[in-house]
């Protein structure tokens, strides 16, 4: 479908608001507004999504490998749970910082400055088809909180229920023009990039990505971009193996494994014999009572291929491909191996053995995608470990769930994309820097033509200022004067 073709599509299925409103005058009144009368209407919001669990429920497309209590943990309650976040800390985020004296260079003196976040005017928001409440729905709310308009493009199977959080918002009192919800395809994200935005926000594969950023190349459009993972979980000597197990088999069952942070390789640090036989037979163990999945033939085509690569290349198979599909295991698995490099929503994980915490680096650094890793072990052994990793979350003796917390920014590295969501960090990817700076005084000296005369006081300036020691300042100092005194003789 041609980019103009889709942009008449948008036009006629957009809802939550008439697209003909002038959006640009409904966004600069609501961002005019005190930002507590915008948290207002998310509160309200709020409350009227606790109140229709049964809508959004519904509204979350069958295709998904879960139950309604899976979509009231992992997306009504987190995003409940950020709206409420913002309702708190929102304003104290967004406030105007004030800069004082301290720390004003002396030859400023008379200049006071102050930086505010603004808003952008209308961001753009490409929602996930794994997660479409939670992700997308965040930083929906993220930006009207900040005071933007919003476009969002749900994922496939996402529409409904974006339509239910629209629907909520109007009630809740969001004026006209300020929250667009299109239908899911990718020319429907296309259409709205010509016709202009001032951000995006995608959530996706890195290939999506790529092809994404080459159209907003065009146009210098700034992103934030959460893309794929291909996560490692980290087990010390110190771990305790039941808890690994009991979390790796959690993140396989999450969603069917289509989840960007469930873990695609355990890395075993100096395990004797013993201790890797346990760790394989309690996750073949573990893996058994999870329940099989459904995967698209296209992902089912590409874990096939490289499982069979793998084995080709000495790993061995701890489980059977098929239709419906059960957890798989990999043991002898190496880091340049493909399946330790490939990002897929498939619940496969591969066993990497190493010696020491400085393979535990190697093997990292070897994969392309760096959003989040999982260390098992004693507390300050594995804080220690994670702080040597390059991913954007490391989280110690749990797996997936601690990333929920409103108050924390989510983002990945490398090819896991760039920016974060959620947390203040969040908010703020959602805002302008506008510096405001204001002289006092009627000084107009430092408008004047400099001359040879002057470099003796800026060079005493700078000595004054960073020099090494009193004895420098102080040459410095007696510098200026004597370029002040010669300066005012010529005048």
């Amino acid at each position: 479908m041609a980019v103009g073709a889709a942009g008449g599509m948008v036009r006629g299925m957009c809802v939550g608001a008439a697209v003909d409103l002038d959006w640009k005058t409904a966004q600069r009144n609501w961002a005019a507004r005190p930002i507590a009368e915008r948290l207002r209407v998310l509160r309200a919001a709020r409350h009227l999504l606790a109140s229709r669990t049964e809508d959004v429920c519904g509204a979350i497309s069958g295709e998904l490998a879960r139950n309604r209590a899976d979509t009231l943990v992992a997306e009504v309650l987190p995003l409940l749970a950020a709206c409420r976040f913002l309702e708190r800390s929102g304003a104290g985020i967004l406030r105007t910082r004030r800069l004082g004296r301290r720390g004003l260079p002396f030859w400023l003196a008379g200049v006071s400055s102050c930086v505010e976040r603004v808003a952008l005017g209308q961001v753009l928001v490409i929602g996930p088809a794994n997660y479409p409440l939670f992700l997308a729905g965040v930083q929906v709310l993220q930006g009207l909180a900040a005071g933007n308009a919003v476009i969002w493009k749900p994922g496939v199977g996402g529409a409904a229920v974006a339509r239910v959080v629209a629907d909520a918002l109007r009630e809740a009192g969001l004026p006209d023009g300020l929250l667009r919800v299109t239908e899911e395809s990718v020319e429907a994200a296309q259409a709205v990039i010509a016709e202009g935005v001032d951000k995006v926000f995608f959530t996706g594969s890195a290939e999506s990505g790529r092809l994404l950023m080459r159209q907003l190349a065009e146009t210098l459009t700034p992103c934030v971009a959460e893309l794929s993972g291909c996560d490692a979980v980290v087990v010390l000597d110190s771990a305790e193996l039941g808890r690994v197990v009991d979390a790796i088999a959690f993140g396989m069952r999450l969603n069917g494994s289509a989840t960007c942070m469930a873990p695609r390789r355990v890395v075993s640090v100096g395990a004797s014999d013993a201790r890797r036989e346990e760790l394989v037979d309690r996750l073949v163990a573990a893996f058994a009572t999870v329940d099989a999945v459904r995967l698209g033939d296209a992902m089912a085509v590409k874990l096939r291929g490289l499982v069979e690569e793998a084995v080709g290349c000495g790993a061995r198979v701890h489980g059977v491909l098929s239709e419906a599909q059960r957890p798989v295991l990999l043991t002898g698995v190496r880091a340049e191996m493909e399946i330790a490099r490939a990002d897929m929503f498939a619940p496969v994980v591969s066993l990497i053995e190493v010696a020491d915490t400085d393979e535990v680096v190697r093997v990292q650094e070897a994969c392309p995608f760096a959003l989040t890793a999982s260390v098992f072990g004693e507390e300050r052994e594995a804080r220690a470990m994670g702080a040597r990793m390059t991913v954007g979350t490391v989280v110690v003796n749990d797996l997936i769930v601690p990333t929920a917390d409103p108050r924390v920014p989510f983002g990945g590295r490398r090819m896991s994309g760039f920016g974060v969501t959620r947390g203040a960090e969040g908010l703020l990817e959602m805002t302008a820097v506008r510096t405001i700076a204001v002289k006092r005084g009627g000084s107009r000296r430092h408008f004047e033509v400099p001359t040879v005369g002057h470099e003796g006081l800026f060079e005493g300036v700078i000595g004054m200022s960073h020099g090494r020691g009193f004895g420098a300042r102080l040459a410095g100092l007696m510098r200026v004067v004597r370029a002040g005194k010669d300066l005012n003789g010529r005048r």
